[in-house]
């Protein structure tokens, strides 16, 4: 394949190579391996395993990326699943459940006996914990693409199945619950029109168990018949409940009639504002806490869309968009219709039509006395039927037609009903499906389509006529209350948790999520459970307590990338060994490095380099190659070991340093390699200097340098080699005293920039050295970090900088990608890897294609290379391999006219490489390149440190040549 004007097998970064998809028809065009790319070429390819495919859904990857939907080995289902915009699927959804039974039967009530003042803050506390929760859950939504399951499966695979279990199953349970509250309030509605009729079937009680059993009986018939025929319900209910509101709002506007003014409604008046702003206890529920715990439930529809999120076109839009507005307008709502009815309706009134006097009439009490009423008998004995504090049906009474107040009511308590007897079913299936816990597995079976969990409906409808038959709104409320706190502080909680544990996997998209606002909403969520009911607050941490602790014990054979996992990697030694127990997996992947620094005061640049982004996030090991004997000196390599941990806690650099005894370099390093690390806790990224020097440096260093490289590769590490054009060995400017292990005269023939120095500095001066300052210490201000990532090499080249940029000093830096493109598809290769790079969620916007990487370089420039390698020509005349390989005896650096010619191409592009790197990077901050891989036993290391030299000459910025190990270190999956 020619890519980049040369045959090679290396290709270019596409969505292919990250995806777990493919076209059905075509083949699957997979990433070489490094194998591949750096060993003798096969002619079989049969150890490239493709990974296991999902269903593709779109044909054209310019077309907005790749859907994938259903689960791993699932059989692959007839006809187009059903699916929703934000608008359809999230926000309505969102603002029917939220519109409840509260909204029009107890809220009237509530600003009666709270006051309009305390009613607001009640309104306000619980949109605070909701809108915290609601951040939370965007934030996940967009960390990763996401299937069905809704809240469970977005926790639980962001965040891993300890948290996910115990909040799958409290939500399940909290939403059958809700099922039935508000079929209650409708059943409750239902009975009052039936009185007003004089009419019953068995008694008040009785009366709402039998019309809620028969409500919840049909609405379980429209979830069976499938999610179109449930939308287009939902849709119905919410045209609805809007024209109930503009009646509701029309009928405070016109004048009341006697028989209204009988019940307590007069209109817009400033005293029955003022008489209703301020709060009148009364009951056993007569208190603040007491009445929130009856409003909460209201506030709780705001994960009625993500509980669906299997069935949105895009969650990952829908989920946080849908859910926030869905959380404004119901808020305004709710503070409107308080302000309004608190402003129109007193709180005591007779409903007697014949209560009517003169106004300032002798012997009456209260605001109705001055509108010609008389509400004084009942008000005082607490006996009056009607008013805001007595009538739950106040809203109706004040409408302009109280049918369609009525028919509102009916919407919101359905609507809200339908809405959570869907969430229940689907978030319980998608935890029965990971079988996080015994028995529970029968009820994950999908029908149809859509997968629709039957079993869980069924489930779902027996624990709703259960709450039922208690046949008490003001009683079930409560106990919703308890669960859905406990929900939100678990989900605030776990977004906390993820981010303090610094896990590169938890990357969310959605910019206005704040850690410290989630910690916020955990905390006040588990105060409120407590200020609610405490004993109910304690048996809800007892379940999840119970629930996580289960899942710890039994460890599920499952990997999510667990933010557990992440913290377990920061905890101190002894749970390293409990990492041992982890599966691998990309979310958690770390570039843990290994830095050839020798000692590290020599090389302060590089160790500043890698400390910078793996501070508080991964390992980091300094190493050091001692050459010599060393037996009898063991005591000073000791000593000298502890002096350079010293100089790296004062330089508040978090790394390791190790050294290690050999007889040459490249046998030290294979050991550094191989030894380093622990359990899990190990390198896998080699972090070198560039050989600056080489020219001049003997031939034989130079074969070692290269040998480390090879090395790298051999041993799956990804490498990272850093070139700044003054250096990076500072030794020579410290009055250094170098222990006399070996032969002085082999020091000095040795490169002062080869990757570990050889011997160690006097103790003493270690002590006494000062910091160097370097360009990783300082703050970098608005420049610019370029990365050239020209082939995929898994996504390392990408990664590092990404976590650079987190850093402060960096922060401020704008990132630009550059890419390898034609001139004739410009368009279609940008869309594409800017696709690419939004899925990886890293922020990287500023795309750039280089459709002349295929010119010829200048002239100058190509003659600059030759004479480069010149000195290092073997001047063979194309000889046959057997008399080249004996001209080339002791000497194998040398490089015959034939390896000349066949990597001329790879040669040239090197030096085109260097002016492009001039013309667009001449003023970065940093350069980041892909590393030109050089085939082993077919690149002679001097050629291959020629192309190093060309690519990197006559750079300002530090560069970093950087390669991944060819394994996907990116991901854009929440699995």
């Amino acid at each position: 394949m020619r890519t980049f004007g040369y045959n090679t097998i290396d290709v270019v970064p596409t969505y292919e190579n990250y995806a777990n998809t493919r076209i059905s028809g075509e083949a699957k065009k997979t990433r070489p391996t490094l194998s591949d790319l750096h060993s003798f070429l096969k002619q079989e390819s049969s150890h490239l395993h493709p990974p296991v495919y999902e269903p593709h859904r779109s044909h054209s990857f310019s077309e907005g990326g790749t859907e994938e939907e259903a689960s791993e080995g699932a059989a692959k289902t007839q006809g187009e699943p059903v699916r929703f915009g934000w608008v359809k699927g999230v926000m309505i959804r969102c603002m029917l459940n939220i519109w409840g039974v509260i909204l029009y039967l107890r809220l009237p009530w509530i600003t009666a006996q709270a006051g309009i003042a305390l009613t607001w803050v009640i309104i306000l506390l619980s949109v605070t914990v909701t809108t915290v929760t609601g951040l939370s859950i965007s934030a996940i939504s967009t960390n990763g693409k996401v299937k069905s399951g809704g809240t469970y499966f977005l926790i639980s695979r962001s965040l891993g199945p300890e948290l996910g279990g115990s909040i799958g199953l409290i939500f399940a349970f909290a939403n059958a619950v809700a099922v039935a509250m508000h079929t209650v309030g409708f059943a409750e509605t239902v009975r009052d029109l039936m009185q007003e009729h004089n009419s019953s079937m068995v008694d008040p009680t009785n009366d709402i168990r039998i019309i809620g059993v028969i409500t919840v009986t049909v609405l379980l018939g429209i979830s069976l018949a499938g999610m179109e025929w449930e939308a287009k319900a939902q849709v119905l209910f919410f045209l609805v409940i809007m024209v109930s509101f503009v009646n509701y709002i029309v009928g405070t506007i016109i004048p009341a009639t006697e028989e209204k003014q009988a019940k307590g409604f007069f209109g817009y008046r400033a005293d029955i504002f003022a008489q209703n702003f301020v709060p009148n206890w009364r009951g056993s529920d007569g208190s603040f806490f007491g009445l929130f715990s009856i409003f909460f439930p209201s506030a709780t529809g705001i994960l009625a869309g993500a509980n669906i999120s299997g069935d949105l076109k895009d969650p990952a839009v829908a989920i946080p968009k849908g859910t926030l507005m869905a959380i404004f307008w119901t808020t305004v709502s709710y503070l409107v219709i308080s302000a309004t009815i608190g402003a129109c309706v007193i709180r005591d009134a007779s409903g007697n039509v014949n209560d009517t006097i003169i106004t300032g009439s002798v012997g009456c009490e209260g605001l109705a006395c001055g509108y010609g009423w008389n509400f004084t008998e009942c008000s005082q004995s607490h006996s009056c039927h009607y008013g805001l504090i007595n009538f739950y049906q106040s809203m109706s009474m004040v409408s302009g037609f109280m049918p369609l107040i009525t028919a509102g009511i009916f919407g919101a308590t359905l609507s809200s009903a339908l809405a959570c007897l869907v969430s229940a079913p689907k978030v319980f299936q998608c935890l029965c499906k990971d079988q996080l816990y015994p028995v529970i597995g029968f009820f994950g079976k999908g029908y149809g389509k859509n997968n629709e969990p039957i079993r869980g409906y069924m489930l779902t409808y027996i624990i709703a006529v259960g709450f039922i038959l208690i046949a008490e709104l003001n009683a079930i409320a409560p106990i919703i209350s308890n669960f859905f706190l406990c929900s939100y502080a678990l989900i605030n909680f776990s977004c906390f948790h993820a981010s303090i544990t610094n896990s590169p996997g938890w990357r969310p998209s959605f910019r206005y999520y704040s850690k410290w606002a989630a910690l916020f909403g955990a905390i006040v969520s588990v105060v409120i459970m407590f200020l609610l009911t405490w004993w109910a607050a304690l048996i809800a941490i007892g379940i999840v307590v119970f629930l996580l602790g289960y899942v710890l014990y039994k460890k599920p054979g499952v990997n999510w990338g667990s933010s557990v996992q992440a913290g377990s990697y920061n905890m101190a030694l002894n749970y390293s060994v409990g990492l041992n127990k982890v599966d691998d997996h990309i979310k958690n992947y770390r570039p843990q490095c290994l830095v050839l620094t020798g000692p590290p005061n020599f090389r302060p640049a590089l160790v500043d380099f890698v400390g910078t982004f793996t501070k508080n996030l991964s390992l980091m090991i300094c190493g050091n190659v001692l050459i010599g004997p060393g037996k009898q000196k063991m005591s000073e390599f000791h000593l000298a070991s502890r002096d350079h941990v010293k100089w790296l806690t004062k330089r508040k650099i978090k790394a390791f340093y190790t050294d290690v005894l050999a007889e040459d370099l490249r046998t030290g390093v294979q050991i550094l390699m191989q030894a380093s690390g622990l359990g899990r806790m190990k390198p896998n990224v080699l972090v070198i200097g560039f050989k600056k020097n080489w020219q001049a440096a003997h031939p034989q260093t130079v074969e070692e340098y290269i040998g480390i490289l090879h090395d790298a590769f051999d041993f799956k590490y990804g490498v990272c080699m850093m070139r700044m054009k003054e250096g990076l060995n500072i030794s020579r400017l410290m009055q250094a005293h170098i222990n006399p292990v070996f032969d002085p005269a082999e020091d000095s023939q040795k490169n002062s920039e080869q990757p570990a120095v050889i011997g160690t500095m006097d103790p003493d001066a270690l002590v006494a050295e000062q910091q160097a300052s370097t360009i990783f210490q300082m703050a970098q201000g608005k420049k610019t970090i370029d990365i050239y990532w020209l082939f995929d090499d898994g996504g390392l080249t990408l990664l590092i900088p990404y976590l650079l940029g987190r850093k402060k000093r960096w922060g401020k830096c704008k990132i630009r990608v550059f890419v390898g493109g034609q001139i004739n598809r410009m368009d279609e290769e940008r869309k594409a890897i800017i696709s690419l790079l939004g899925k990886f969620r890293l922020g990287f916007h500023e795309i750039h294609i280089l459709p002349d990487i295929n010119q010829k370089p200048r002239p100058e420039h190509v003659k600059r290379f030759d004479d480069l390698i010149a000195p290092f020509r073997l001047n063979d005349g194309f000889k046959d391999e057997v008399v080249v390989n004996e001209m080339r005896h002791g000497c194998p650096w040398k490089i015959s006219d034939e390896e000349v010619t066949k990597n001329k191409a790879k040669s040239l592009r090197q030096v085109r490489m260097n002016e492009i790197l001039l013309d667009y990077s001449r003023d970065a901050a940093l350069i980041f390149i892909t590393l030109p891989i050089g085939r082993k036993g077919r690149c002679p290391s001097s050629l291959y440190m020629a192309w190093l030299e060309t690519l990197s000459q006559d750079l300002r910025p530090p560069v970093i040549l950087a390669r991944g190990n060819q394994e996907n270190v990116l991901t854009f999956y929440c699995q």
